[in-house]
């Protein structure tokens, strides 16, 4: 029988959101991705299928993605407690390094180092988003596998319609997210009527 793996204590999970707080550099991508990593590898605190669906309801959500994902973490993890350590752990110190970095960047913006150290961080960035889009994917393409061929072609169809709906068609984010909502939603109600059709026979 398996067992969930031990809540931290509250302090231990403020160190824990400090350290990705103090590393968040190069935007949202990296900062995603060391949340993922340390809420879903290194700490086990959820599922893949969690994590998805948390960042799935973020997306619908209006605010700041990544500080509503913060804050469902830290509720599963502490319940209210865990929700202040989190933001805490996450916002002071990167705030206290983007003022930093902002007050003295007028003085350094025109050095060639820091231009061409901003032209290695974002081909990373991008890097460490295909990687990161690449393991979130694993997890619901398996399931949907599983399920049978259908449902993985369903979902291998809208992970690949969706992306090019939102970059060559230009739509808006939340529209492709509900449009895909509901044939996910349609796609499971027709199987269902399905197999009840072929159980009273």
């Amino acid at each position: 029988m398996s067992t969930s793996p031990p809540k931290p204590c509250i302090w231990l999970f403020l160190r824990l959101w400090f350290s990705i707080g103090v590393q968040s550099f190069g935007g949202g991508t990296a900062t995603f991705t060391l949340i993922r990593r340390t809420a879903v590898e290194q700490n086990e605190w959820l599922t893949d299928n969690e994590f998805n669906n948390d960042w799935a309801l973020c997306q619908i959500t209006p605010g700041i993605n990544l500080l509503g994902l913060t804050i469902l973490i830290g509720r599963r993890v502490a319940g209210i407690p865990g929700i202040i350590a989190a933001l805490l752990g996450l916002l002071v110190p990167s705030v206290t390094i983007t003022i930093l970095i902002t007050a003295f960047y007028a003085q350094i913006k025109s050095c060639p180092a820091v231009q061409n150290a901003f032209h290695g961080i974002i081909p990373a960035c991008v890097g460490l988003g295909l990687v990161t889009a690449h393991q979130m994917s694993v997890s619901p393409l398996k399931a949907s596998k599983k399920e049978g061929n259908g449902s993985f072609a369903l979902s291998a169809a809208l992970l690949v319609f969706s992306g090019l709906a939102v970059a060559l068609w230009k739509l808006p984010v939340v529209l492709v997210l509900f449009a895909a909502g509901l044939v996910s939603a349609f796609a499971h109600w027709v199987r269902s009527k399905s197999k009840t059709s072929e159980s009273t026979l």
